[in-house]
């Protein structure tokens, strides 16, 4: 891992391969290593001759761990990915993200859309702009001595999550109840980039990808079959899609 300055907070990175770039962005209480890397995404794109970007967000991972709910918006944890292509002297590159991490990478493509070459949202359909609800108890679950005082089923699986991948339950808890700007179908219609779309068919939080797609130019939607939430990212059928998607700009 390596790491910059992104105005002021220390992320970390990783850089692995050579060839056209591609930006990685993680969703909440995940990481570069868990998301992409442990699925087998950066193997599967260094030998698809992509060179890989794995950002670990604000709060996670190797990242500097911040507990101020102000300062996890996403239009500034897409600041720090597109500081990150700045800082790698990247012009412009394709950009995954997954869950929190699309919306992040939404946001990148529509307030820098000259770094975007393409964008795949995953793991996020219509619910990017109709919302999630659920963030105090997820919050209050982070927080909870143990993670036996969790009686909230979904705030327990975060809490568990959150615990698999050895976060910051404070600072992920922050993250959580930072103020969710809103992406309105006018915002995404505006979108110039090529945008695939990618949800699970039994992912009960992102919804509908092509509900998501039809509000962007252009866009493609991809029913991940049979997986949910936590199963559908390193499916195996989602990569051949996103490395056909990719190939299309080679």
């Amino acid at each position: 891992m390596h790491s910059f300055d992104s105005n002021g907070v220390e992320i970390a990175f990783s850089d692995a391969g050579r060839g056209a770039p591609i930006l990685l962005i993680h969703g909440f209480a995940s990481n570069s290593a868990v998301n992409w890397a442990d699925t087998g995404w950066v193997e599967t794109l260094i030998r698809a001759r992509r060179r890989v970007i794995a950002i670990d967000n604000r709060g996670h991972g190797m990242s500097e761990k911040l507990y101020d709910s102000e300062k996890y918006a996403a239009p500034v944890m897409a600041g720090d990915a597109g500081r990150l292509l700045d800082h790698l002297k990247i012009a412009r590159a394709d950009v995954m993200g997954y869950s929190m991490g699309a919306r992040i990478a939404a946001f990148l493509a529509m307030k820098q859309p000259k770094k975007v070459r393409s964008a795949i949202f995953a793991g996020l359909g219509i619910n990017m702009v109709r919302g999630l609800g659920g963030a105090g108890p997820i919050a209050s679950a982070l927080e909870a001595p143990s993670i036996d005082d969790v009686s909230n089923e979904t705030a327990r699986t975060f809490r568990a999550f959150a615990q698999s991948t050895n976060s910051d339950l404070l600072a992920l808890a922050a993250c959580i109840r930072a103020s969710r700007d809103k992406i309105t179908p006018e915002a995404l219609g505006a979108i110039t980039a090529p945008v695939l779309v990618a949800v699970g068919t039994k992912d009960v939080i992102g919804g509908s990808p092509g509900d998501l797609a039809a509000l962007i130019p252009g866009a493609r939607a991809l029913d991940i079959e049979d997986r949910d939430h936590m199963k559908a990212v390193g499916d195996r059928s989602f990569k051949e899609r996103v490395l056909a998607f990719l190939e299309e700009r080679v």
